[in-house]
């Protein structure tokens, strides 16, 4: 892969999240100048494993690891200060430097105390298979606030104490109101207290926080690279996904510019990140779901449980139909494949071809959660493989079995596939 021609480029997963993009994007976070998280929250968390540790990240960007490099939390992202200074703190202790080379947007919202607990609650009332699956972040409260505005809080409200707390105040006496006719719960909140808090949070972060958008386009004038990472997945797109059974934010590469703060012309490539099979964690459709012993093999050798919540994942089959969808969605450039290794084992490997509707007919990606539970998949099966990949480093070197297997992805798809992972490490990969 020729990473000078790859231009300013986006990393995003095409399925349900959990693809594996933290460690695309700190393989990647080498060949650029600055890497941006542009959406999602704490709801997120990408895993890096890096000289023999395992790093996982909700609030900062993957490629964090790099102190050479400026990593930046964009205006689309929904923070949780507590857990972003965390982070922050355990990198310093692990002797990964974290000074000049973070920065967040004083334009980015923020998660208060007060969006944990409604979103504890209002999933609680659901009917169970109602439920979202909701990592309970506050994530979804906080975008909701966005939009709402009057009752949104964002990084610049920190540097203003007076208005800070005034607003607040009001926010919190309108909460827990509706929480007390709705639920009713209104969890003790203090609004004198939760202003503290974060008037504190914003004292530790002042040197982190500026204009981001500019900063952007300020590297990007002086020739600079851009990384932007997305968080969640296409699948989960609060627009585009499997709605309601979605994320808060634009998941997809649409999300970048909004999310960044930066105009079309500064994304030049877009990095699709997919597994060898499906994961979906929570509730919705997944028309390829394995609910048998090959689906729990497949758990168990992937390590598939929740890297937010510990969860276990939900797996099946390579569902070539979702992934189509998102690649055309994304307009994808190349696809990163991961988990290939995991596959590693089984006597058949199986590719969702289509789906047939509830009336025996093809269906392509349905709009509504109800109709993609109806669509059965259709299955084609290609032989697999036992040789160990761990420690295989260019695809010519891959058993033919794994060979073939590639090709079919890449037909379906009509996307090369630039990059192999055969492992956790950074070394454990093939860049094509």
């Amino acid at each position: 892969m020729n990473y000078e021609q790859l231009g300013h480029t986006c990393v995003v997963g095409l399925g349900w999240g959990d693809e594996g993009k933290g460690k695309i994007v700190d393989l990647l976070s080498e060949h650029f100048d600055v890497i941006v998280r542009y959406n999602g929250g704490a709801n997120a968390g990408h895993t890096v494993c890096h000289t023999g540790r395992t790093y996982t990240f909700h609030a900062l960007p993957s490629g964090i690891l790099r102190p050479d490099r400026v990593s930046v939390i964009g205006p689309g992202v929904a923070l949780d200060l507590p857990a972003a200074l965390k982070e922050i703190l355990a990198l310093r202790d692990s002797g990964i430097p974290v000074d000049e080379n973070l920065r967040i947007s004083d334009r980015a919202h923020l998660v208060l105390p007060y969006h944990k607990l409604e979103d504890h609650l209002s999933e609680a009332r659901l009917k169970s298979d109602r439920r979202i699956g909701t990592t309970a972040r506050g994530i979804g409260p906080c975008y909701a606030d966005k939009m709402n505005r009057t009752t949104a809080v964002r990084m610049a409200d920190l540097y203003c104490p007076d208005h800070l707390r005034e607003h607040i105040r009001s926010i919190v006496e309108r909460k827990r109101a509706v929480f007390q006719a709705l639920y009713p719960d209104d969890g003790n909140l203090d609004a004198e207290a939760i202003t503290d808090e974060f008037l504190g949070f914003a004292e530790q972060l002042r040197p982190h926080v500026c204009d981001t958008a500019a900063l952007l386009r300020d590297a990007a004038a002086s020739g600079r690279r851009i990384l932007y990472e997305g968080a969640n997945g296409t699948l989960l797109d609060v627009d585009h996904g499997t709605y309601p059974f979605v994320t808060s934010s634009s998941a997809s590469a649409l999300g970048v510019h909004p999310g960044a703060g930066v105009p079309p012309r500064l994304v030049n490539t877009c990095i699709g990140v997919l597994k060898a099979y499906s994961t979906r964690v929570g509730q919705g459709p997944f028309p390829a779901e394995l609910c048998n012993e090959i689906g729990d093999r497949i758990r168990a050798q992937g390590r598939e449980f929740g890297t937010t919540t510990g969860r276990p994942r939900r797996c099946g089959w390579f569902d070539a139909v979702a992934a189509r969808y998102a690649v055309d969605l994304n307009g994808a450039t190349y696809l990163a494949l991961m988990h290939l290794d995991t596959l590693t084992g089984l006597n058949e490997v199986g590719l969702c071809l289509t789906y047939e509707d509830a009336n025996g007919h093809a269906a392509s990606f349905p709009a509504r959660a109800e109709q993609l539970y109806a669509c059965r998949p259709q299955i084609e099966f290609l032989p697999g493989w036992d040789a160990d990949l761990s420690a295989v480093r260019s695809r010519d070197e891959l058993p033919a079995n794994a060979r073939n297997f590639l090709a079919r992805l890449e037909e379906l798809l009509d996307v090369p596939i630039g990059i192999i992972s055969v492992g956790p490490q950074r070394e454990q990969t093939i860049m094509l």
